[in-house]
């Protein structure tokens, strides 16, 4: 594979969608795609490019292929703990009605589970949590909220009893009043603008696959997107070293709280 064949593809690629795979990591994305290009037969990117072009299929392939949809409900169950027995109780003794935002939220499993722990706290009727991500297949997969069981191993069973219901196929759908709890929508981390004043932002397992520029940029968006006090929970790989930087001080493991 040439370099130019694959640069050619990401130019294409940024212009049809507005993700620019240049603030990836390249090899574990060039990995991942030509991987996907193989399996479908084609020789180069550009005879792949043009394939993607015609077939829609191909497109929402490679789109979930990009975008890491990989997630489960209390994926690291004992960092859920923390949210679930500090945090949340911690801010609602601030306040009543806490601003979280689930970035990069993929299928809707990470923002759910978050509503699942507001909902030990307060009515269902005052959790409002914010999940975008870029991938719009994802996001509609998420306001449908239909899950397979494996996705719900660590969910706590009384949890699991309360707000999943079993449909005929064996899929499991989390309950509409849950559902309104969650707001999707489209976004784009690195180039849209974030909104203020956040209590709780949850952005786990993404960071990882970012360029040290991007990481560098997303981290400063975060840090201006929390009030102070406000925390930012990433992923169980992807550790601040410098939180200072972006006055971030430790919480808890992976937890970050703005100076």
């Amino acid at each position: 594979m040439s370099v130019q064949d694959f640069d050619f593809f990401i130019e294409k690629i940024f212009q049809k969608t507005g993700i620019d795979l240049k603030k990836y990591k390249r090899p574990q994305m060039e990995r991942r795609l030509t991987s996907l290009r193989d399996k479908h037969g084609y020789p180069d990117f550009l005879s792949y490019f043009k394939a993607i072009e015609r077939e829609g299929k191909l497109f929402d392939e490679l789109l979930d292929r990009m975008t890491i949809n990989v997630s489960e409900f209390f994926r690291n169950a004992n960092r859920w703990d923390v949210v679930m027995q500090r945090i949340i109780p911690e801010f609602l003794k601030q306040k009543r009605k806490l601003k979280v935002w689930s970035a990069a939220c993929s299928t809707g499993e990470e923002p759910y589970t978050l509503a699942l722990i507001m909902s030990k706290y307060v009515p269902l009727s005052e959790i409002q949590i914010l999940a975008t991500d870029i991938d719009s297949n994802a996001i509609e997969r998420a306001r449908q909220g239909v899950y397979h069981r494996r996705s719900l191993e660590s969910v706590p069973k009384d949890l699991l009893n309360k707000h999943f219901t079993e449909k005929a196929d064996g899929m499991f759908e989390i309950s509409t009043d849950i559902k309104r709890g969650v707001t999707f929508k489209q976004q784009n981390l690195l180039e849209d603008p974030f909104d203020k004043d956040f209590d709780l932002i949850v952005c786990r397992n993404v960071i990882i696959y970012f360029t040290e520029e991007a990481k560098d940029k997303l981290y400063h968006k975060f840090s201006a997107a929390l009030r102070p006090g406000g925390i930012l929970f990433v992923g169980s790989t992807e550790q601040i070293f410098n939180p200072q930087t972006y006055r971030f001080q430790p919480y808890d493991t992976f937890f970050y709280e703005k100076i």
